[in-house]
């Protein structure tokens, strides 16, 4: 209840003083201050921002003429290229709320989402349109798919009846786009990887969006010289940490890549001045290995935003020889992305460079857009000592946060309980207030920026007759920060009829290619007294038997 005082008294919210922060709002804004600036590049297309406006505007009337409304929701499955790009404005114009699949998923997921979203519309780039119509057949849903059609897709396959380029030309002249009510309506529906069970759908509102928009232009400083930001992050992942709304708010261009392969980077880099652009640690990697013989690092360094994994200081030395300048942050998909970044001191440039790579690898502190973070004992929630080794669990509180995850309001509440959004990892805090991640409490192992859930590969081994019993743990990789590894007690009869190489083609039939394990150790599994699985042990003998192994 508002307190009654003289500064709430006949001073009253009204249109004049008063909308809902939104991100969208960014775009006609760069149309009229940049109207001719670049703001798309892809291939040998070019859209000036009056353009990429014009367009965003164009896919919000034609969705809205074809029966999209308020809180529909609209799934996109596409690579990083401009229908995607646009999307990000022209689905929340219609009134619609953005759901980006994750391109690397199979169809059986895909048609869980489609299902518990209750998807209204599909646009679908031609690449990924066999995956669509299996999910769409599988849902029994009779969703409407736009086709986005791409020379480069690989495939001719169209399965909508009508073409992207088409569809924006269908729009009506005389229908008007629709900015939300209230900024807490939801603009984006972002679904987890599933880490227990079926994938929870988490739901972004239009004041976290903006914030967080707002956020990212301080984070990796795009404001201040003109940004030109390449699309190596996919935009499925937390609708590309709101890179896309948050480039309109300075009016930068967004090359993008149908692939983030390290010569498509390094030829975008070159062709068109990039400054800026995201990645998971496995992308730095792609840089080293990729490095053209005639690279020559830039006058200024490009920025690179990383999460996940911490990079190996060998890497961060290699990467800020090459000319990139690397910022560490830490986020997840329920708290609209970014939350913590490990910001750079004065001090630390006196440190040996190997230790100041290290600092640098850490998590760090919270964005100006996070509200509160605290890392704490959960049954307490007083904060652990700053000594770098007692650890607590991390939890944040503030405006980033998701309004929930749809339909699923038990886990919405275990999510927010006692008033803190409950992160599940593990971290210490050091004397300097900067948080390092140690452990995932639920086990998730990150590969490639892409989460795996052990529990859920275990449930798929179990489903193969010859094994008695399994583990799966992370170990760490060069390429992808950590895969995951199955360690597998075989039943006897079939010991030493049973290959490493039986096991990984198995799972190959049952799941995406990024949670298939890497590497197999057949032996018995060591549990308590009690009969539970000890994973931190368990990883640590994993990581020692795949290390002898290639020594």
């Amino acid at each position: 209840m508002q307190t009654m005082h003289k500064f709430n008294t006949d001073l009253e919210k009204c249109q004049a003083n008063f909308q809902a922060l939104t991100p969208i709002r960014f775009l006609t804004r760069a149309a009229e201050v940049f109207p001719d600036r670049t703001a798309v590049i892809y291939k040998d297309r070019r859209y000036t921002w009056a353009e990429y406006s014009d367009r965003c505007h164009k896919l919000a009337r034609a969705l809205i003429a074809s029966g999209v409304e308020r809180g529909n929701t609209v799934a996109i499955m596409a690579p990083n290229v401009p229908a995607m790009v646009e999307a990000q404005f022209g689905v929340p114009l219609s009134g619609g709320v953005i759901n980006c699949i994750n391109i690397r998923l199979d169809a059986a997921a895909v048609a869980f989402i489609l299902e518990h979203s209750e998807t209204k519309v599909m646009l679908v780039d031609q690449q990924f349109a066999k995956v669509a119509r299996d999910a769409i057949a599988l849902s029994g849903m009779p969703i409407p798919v736009i086709d986005i059609a791409d020379s480069d897709a690989g495939s001719t396959d169209l399965i909508g009846k009508i073409e992207y380029e088409d569809f924006l030309e269908s729009a009506p002249r005389t229908v008007s786009v629709r900015y939300p009510e209230e900024e807490w309506e939801a603009i984006a529906l972002n679904y987890t990887s599933g880490t227990t069970g079926n994938p929870k759908g988490v739901v972004y509102h239009h004041r976290g969006a903006y914030l967080n928009s707002l956020g990212q232009i301080i984070n990796a400083e795009l404001a201040g010289r003109r940004p030109v930001y390449l699309w190596t992050l996919p935009l499925f992942h937390c609708n590309g940490w709101c890179y896309a709304w948050a480039l309109a708010a300075v009016g930068g261009t967004h090359v993008c890549l149908r692939k983030a392969a390290a010569s498509d980077i390094f030829a975008a880099i070159e062709q068109h001045q990039v400054t800026h652009f995201c990645s998971a640690p496995t992308v730095l990697n792609f840089l080293i290995a990729g490095k053209p013989a005639s690279w020559k690092a830039p006058d200024e360094p490009i920025k690179v935003v990383c999460a996940g994994a911490s990079p190996p200081v060998s890497v961060l030395q290699q990467v800020v020889e090459m000319g990139f300048s690397v910022l560490h942050v830490y986020g997840m998909t329920e708290m609209h992305g970014i939350t913590t970044l490990c910001q750079s001191q004065e001090s630390w440039e006196g440190l040996d460079l190997t230790e100041r790579m290290g600092r640098l690898g850490r998590q760090g502190v919270r964005t100006v857009v996070a509200d509160e973070m605290i890392v704490c004992a959960p049954d307490s929630y007083e904060s652990v000592p700053r000594d770098g080794k007692t650890i607590g669990e991390v939890m944040f509180r503030g405006n980033l946060a998701m309004k929930g995850y749809l339909k699923n309001p038990a886990a919405t509440r275990e999510a927010f309980a006692d008033g803190w959004y409950h992160t599940g990892d593990l971290a210490v805090m050091h004397e300097d207030g900067y948080i390092e991640i140690k452990d995932r409490s639920k086990d998730i192992i990150i590969s490639g920026g892409e989460n795996v859930s052990s529990l859920e590969l275990e449930d798929v081994l179990y489903t193969l007759p010859a094994i008695a019993e399994v583990a799966v743990v992370a170990v760490p990789d060069e390429k992808w920060g950590e895969v995951p590894c199955a360690i597998i007690d075989l039943r006897p009869e079939h010991v030493g009829k049973v290959s490493e190489q039986d096991v990984i083609q198995f799972c190959r039939t049952k799941l995406p290619g990024f949670k298939v394990p890497r590497h197999i150790i057949f032996e018995p599994i060591t549990r308590t007294a009690t009969g539970k699985l000890q994973k931190f042990k368990l990883r640590a003998h994993a990581a020692e038997v795949i290390s002898a192994r290639k020594a």
